[in-house]
């Protein structure tokens, strides 16, 4: 939250900076961390850092979009490239230097990428006003009705986010045992998945642009229910199959969550409700990681968990059909940064 403040009163680009440098710096004191206790301080300060990204750098995005949900999604292929490669590469790393090496060789390259961003990224992208380039207009109790739809799909999203993205490294290695023999191994099946269902957030960004956001959100929510069951189901080469198209849809979510914000909220606060937004997703997050453990541990598999994501998928399919129907209107294009 104080990030997205600063961004909406201070400077984005200002924050941009502080992102890369600070999280380049805390990754490496974990390198250097001998305790249990260093490592978990050195985790937290990446992540308070890790945290402005977010709030300020989808706000940028969006702040002059003229298509928002092609520039959104375009933006997540990246951001979910991220993910994909972090998994082969903290496993290659690991496996041929050690664990300290998955984490001061990124945060070396964080700091090298905040310093080329600070030298050839002069203008202040900060915008007081403008954004995207359509906005919906609605009366206070459709707005209130938007805002707890958002808050519900955003705690059903991300629970299945985080569920199948902690879980699948688990499931690999358990349901493709004559595949994958190592955390390498393990690490580019994860980046194989990851990377080719990234460019769905694409294709729903087009669908976006192109017709009523309710009307993709509903088919996109919908989708959500079959693909819990296939990840509960599936074993073998037909679990790879079954995890790409589950992650394409996972991965499908994210610009229209993002969109609802970009639509809704004007741009000299959409900072501040970007960060409220994802303070809500990484804080169930957070409370993903011991219900995964739990659930594998109490029953030595992952099909129990599948059956809650599943109860989290008609949540979020519901909240879908009480979205506002009616036609966006369209109050002028995106202004200017300043």
């Amino acid at each position: 939250v104080p990030a997205g403040w600063l961004g909406d009163r201070w400077s984005r680009r200002g924050m941009m900076i502080v992102f890369f440098l600070g999280m380049g710096a805390s990754s490496i004191l974990v390198a250097f961390a001998h305790s249990p206790l260093a490592i978990a301080a050195g985790l937290t300060a990446v992540g308070a850092f890790a945290a402005i990204y977010h709030p300020v750098g989808i706000a940028l995005v969006s702040a002059n979009a003229e298509r928002v949900g092609r520039d959104l999604g375009i933006n997540g292929v990246w951001g979910n490239a991220g993910v994909a490669l972090a998994a082969i590469t903290a496993g290659f790393l690991s496996d041929a230097f050690g664990w300290r090496a998955a984490f001061w060789i990124p945060g070396a390259i964080c700091i090298a990428t905040g310093a080329i961003y600070a030298l050839f990224v002069h203008h202040d992208a900060t915008v007081k006003s403008g954004g995207a380039a359509v906005k919906v207009s609605l009366g206070r109790s459709d707005q209130l009705r938007v805002f707890l739809i958002l808050a519900v799909a955003t705690v059903a999203g991300s629970t299945i986010f985080n569920s199948t993205t902690i879980a699948m490294p688990k499931m690999f290695e358990q349901r493709l045992d004559t595949i994958v023999g190592s955390a390498t191994g393990i690490g580019a099946w994860l980046t194989v998945v990851f990377m080719i269902a990234a460019f769905s957030q694409v294709v729903v960004g087009h669908l976006i642009d192109r017709y009523p956001l309710k009307s993709v959100f509903l088919m996109v929510a919908g989708l959500h229910v079959p693909m819990m069951v296939l990840g509960a189901t599936m074993f073998g080469g037909w679990l790879l199959f079954s995890a790409v198209v589950m992650m394409a849809v996972v991965f499908g979510f994210i610009p229209i969550s993002d969109t609802i914000v970009a639509r809704y909220v004007g741009a000299e606060w959409r900072s501040r409700a970007y960060a409220l937004k994802y303070v809500l997703s990484f804080g169930v997050s957070a409370s993903v990681v011991p219900l995964v453990a739990w659930v594998h541990d109490s029953t030595g598999g992952f099909q129990t968990l599948y059956v809650i994501l599943v109860c989290f998928a008609v949540a979020m399919f519901v909240v879908a059909a009480l979205m506002p129907g009616r036609r966006t209107a369209e109050i002028g294009a995106a202004a200017p940064a300043e």
